[in-house]
């Protein structure tokens, strides 16, 4: 099986168990970079993987508490 290099917002969020909305919020603030393809986000598997590692720990409801990547 191959690995993605991206995904929609649904599928990054069973992937690392983080809510869609909470997802969709992350998008929003700008904290989660995305590409736009019509009206689908597509998120970068590397760039997701490196959000959650810098916001390990951290509260991902909290805008001012998350960081970007």
């Amino acid at each position: 099986m191959t690995r993605k290099i991206g995904m929609t917002i649904e599928e990054a969020a069973e992937y690392t168990g983080i809510g869609r909305n909470t997802m969709r919020k992350l998008v929003e603030w700008h904290k989660l970079p995305v590409l736009k393809v019509g009206r689908k986000n597509i998120i970068r598997t590397e760039s997701l993987e490196q959000f959650i590692s810098v916001n390990q720990g951290r509260n991902l409801l909290n805008r001012d508490e998350v960081k970007g990547v």
